[in-house]
């Protein structure tokens, strides 16, 4: 079982984008991808459906899908919004990462 924590802080930026987008009702797509100084980024979109190739988890309104071949990179991944003066944004935390690069953005398994 792959386990993904979305804050509530998230949870309501998540919300709040798909309304001011158009797309209430569609899933938040969490991905891995080559790419970055470390090798692997992160990837998160918006998708109408499951395709059923997938783990799915279900947070009140938000329905949050990972490939499964992301899956055993994203275990533990918690996702947060951060709103300050120095940064602002979504954050991912991954427990599974041995480097990430200073941006945040990449990371390598």
């Amino acid at each position: 079982m792959v386990a993904i924590e979305v804050t509530p802080s998230a949870h309501e930026q998540v919300l709040k984008i798909m309304s001011r987008d158009s797309k209430p009702g569609n899933a938040l797509r969490l991905y891995v991808q080559g790419g970055g100084c470390s090798g692997l980024t992160y990837g998160m979109s918006f998708d109408k459906q499951e395709t059923g190739d997938e783990v799915v988890f279900k947070d009140d309104a938000l329905v949050v899908v990972v490939d499964k071949a992301s899956a055993p990179l994203l275990d533990g991944l918690k996702v947060d919004y951060l709103l300050g003066l120095e940064a602002s944004g979504f954050k991912i935390f991954n427990p599974n990462a041995k480097e990430t690069c200073s941006c945040g953005k990449s990371f390598s398994a």
